[in-house]
């Protein structure tokens, strides 16, 4: 039984370090559904990065939160991706989100591949725009 509690005081040591790099220490206590929508996506992550991963996978982080939720997330995901030497992947539709965290960028339509290239190219392709803000060559 002394490797058991061992073992786990170690883990929860180093919850405790993951929960206060993310910021949310102060909830460890709390259940997660009684958190605000940004503090869950935060736990969501926090678990993610207690299997001390190499590519983090996100599918939209950012939804459902405000303007300052979104611009701490994203300074979160740059400070993550250094400190941890991650990949981060990113599945996004908030376009201001993404124009700031990503590189390069792959556009789907209709779950098919429409562009891959930087971000700013992206946003000027003609192809782009019209999947997504429709045809504007209509007049």
């Amino acid at each position: 039984m002394g490797r058991f509690f061992s073992a786990e005081r170690k883990a929860k040591e180093e919850a405790m370090k993951i929960l206060e790099y993310i910021g949310i220490a102060q909830h460890a206590n709390a259940l997660a559904t009684n958190l605000s929508y940004g503090n869950q996506r935060k736990v969501e992550i926090a678990r993610a990065l207690a299997t001390s991963p190499s590519l983090l996978l996100l599918d939209e982080p950012a939804a459902g939160m405000n303007q300052k939720e979104t611009s701490e997330l994203a300074q979160l995901i740059f400070k993550m991706r250094d400190d941890f030497k991650l990949t981060v992947l990113l599945i996004e539709h908030d376009m201001l989100f993404v124009n700031t965290l990503c590189e390069r960028v792959m556009v789907l339509d209709y779950g098919k591949p429409l562009f891959s290239g930087k971000t700013q190219e992206a946003i000027n392709n003609k192809e782009v725009i019209a999947a997504y803000l429709g045809d504007i060559d209509y007049a």
